[in-house]
């Protein structure tokens, strides 16, 4: 939740408000009608089945990013109605967490007479005490969290900047819940959210990703504890029922809903993949569902199952999307326009760069490449992380966002007027990838790759790297020329 409100953008929201703020409460409330028509037939509640339906109805952010950022799509008009409209989801799955256990009870045993009036209390005492939260975190936490960051990144210490990211993330979660009786998970939403206020944001981003990536896993690993792979087995028709929710109920509403609103079908089927699945969200709401006694331990089971093959199913749909588009040849309209179909991925314009160097990766050891102050001519950087690449061109460096290892990023790099190949990304596998490409592209370009044994040597040698780079290798030369140097 801290990572989602770290990269949460009211501007990207407000840019594709029009279709994304009614389109995804359309489509929840479609897969939630859904879910309580499935929860029906299998004998639940109405309270279980509300439940079921709301958690089936929001997409995963991690999953909808990546498959975004693989194609290049976040900046393009597809990418923001996608991020947009899971946003909106988002922050509708933050308010039914809010307000789960204050309708349990209703939930539960049915509206009787008298329940609206015992009810309206501690609803409104509940989004009374989330408005005072939010209230306290825009008016003090917009100001205070980005003037700590601002005051401890000026002390030069990485790892107390660290600390107190993370500090910040867990106190306004802690006192979400403590002092407000709000959720974890919405107090560090809206740790992230005033935290991106801060131009220090992508810097907070990049030092938190080991332990959000941390957090991540052992979240997962903890629904992998909780799921019985037995219910495929056991339950196959309500397993296959439950995916056909996610993977073609949501898909049809939105695909109708983004049509409806007269976008081209190319951006109606890439925000119908990109919702074909569930996530992080649907695990939360299943398992408050099950402690306030709503949603049985079998519907939580149907939920992970569907989340699981949904998340594996997916990248086929991104698949298919893919070809389609690409096998959409140009058509000419009755008054003679031609209709240029949607590119697959945002194609990624050539460098204009000749006679220059490609260095890949600028973690530490492209930093200190770029820091030795040799004069090696032009210089085009490639590297995957946002944050590095923002750094290499504010320090007015040509650098290109994207993984070497895909073909249309090494094409942009225009290998075939390089001078030199630099390969600094710490993986041998994915160093193999790229030179054995490049090497294809130009066989006669000088690669120089590094490694951390002589098996990765080996492995980059034989996919086309001209010379390797061993640290201990040239650690223990520079001993010796020291040892050398000083019996002289």
């Amino acid at each position: 939740m801290f990572g989602v409100g770290l990269h949460f953008s009211m501007k990207d929201l407000l840019s594709v408000r029009a279709i994304a703020v009614p389109g995804a409460i359309v489509q929840i409330a479609v897969a939630t009608a859904l879910g309580v028509g499935l929860g029906h037939l299998l004998g639940w509640s109405i309270g279980a089945g509300i439940v079921f339906g709301l958690a089936l109805s929001v997409a995963s952010t991690v999953v909808l990013l990546r498959a975004m950022q693989e194609r290049r799509l976040i900046e393009t008009e597809r990418g923001r109605i996608a991020v947009g409209w899971l946003i909106v989801e988002d922050l509708a799955t933050v308010l039914a967490l809010v307000l789960l256990p204050a309708l349990a009870p209703m939930l539960k045993n049915g509206l009787q007479a008298g329940d609206l009036q015992a009810l309206a209390v501690p609803v409104a005492l509940t989004l009374g005490k989330v408005a005072a939260f939010i209230a306290l975190m825009l008016i003090i936490g917009r100001r205070v969290i980005p003037w700590v960051l601002h005051y401890v990144a000026h002390t030069g210490s990485r790892e107390l900047f660290r600390l107190s990211v993370l500090a910040i993330a867990l106190g306004s979660a802690y006192a979400a819940s403590t002092l407000f009786d709000v959720s974890f998970a919405l107090g560090a939403f809206f740790a992230g959210m005033m935290m991106a206020e801060s131009e220090l944001s992508q810097r907070a981003a990049s030092e938190t990703l080991p332990l959000r990536d941390a957090f991540a896993v052992l979240f997962f690993v903890s629904v992998g504890m909780l799921f019985d792979p037995m219910i495929v087995v056991r339950e196959p028709l309500p397993v296959l029922a439950t995916l056909a929710i996610i993977l073609f109920g949501k898909s049809i509403a939105a695909f109708l809903i983004v049509r409806l609103f007269r976008y081209s079908t190319g951006t109606a089927l890439t925000i119908s993949a990109s919702l074909a699945q569930i996530g992080e969200f649907s695990f939360i709401l299943a398992g408050l569902g099950v402690s306030l006694a709503l949603l049985p331990e079998r519907g939580r089971d149907l939920i992970l199952a569907g989340a699981i093959l949904s998340i594996l199913i997916n990248p086929l749909f991104f698949a298919l999307l893919d070809r389609w588009l690409a096998k959409s040849a140009a058509k000419t309209t009755p008054a003679g326009d031609v209709v240029v179909p949607e590119a697959a991925r945002e194609p990624l314009p050539v460098t204009a760069l000749t006679n220059h160097v490609v260095l890949v990766g600028y973690g530490r050891v492209g930093r200190s490449v770029t820091a030795a102050g040799m004069n090696v001519g032009p210089l085009l950087i490639v590297e995957s992380d946002e944050v590095n690449v923002a750094q290499a061109r504010a320090e007015g460096r040509e650098a290109i966002l994207g993984n070497a290892a895909d073909p249309d990023v090494l094409a942009a790099c225009n290998l075939a007027a390089a001078r030199y190949l630099l390969v600094a990304v710490p993986d041998a596998f994915e160093g193999g990838q790229i030179t054995e490409q490049a090497r294809a592209l130009n066989p006669g370009l000088p690669i120089v790759a590094r490694a951390h044994s002589e098996e990765e040597i080996a492995h980059l040698k034989k996919h086309g790297a001209s010379e390797v780079i061993m640290g201990e290798h040239e650690i223990a030369r520079a001993m010796l020329a020291m040892v050398a140097a000083r019996a002289a």
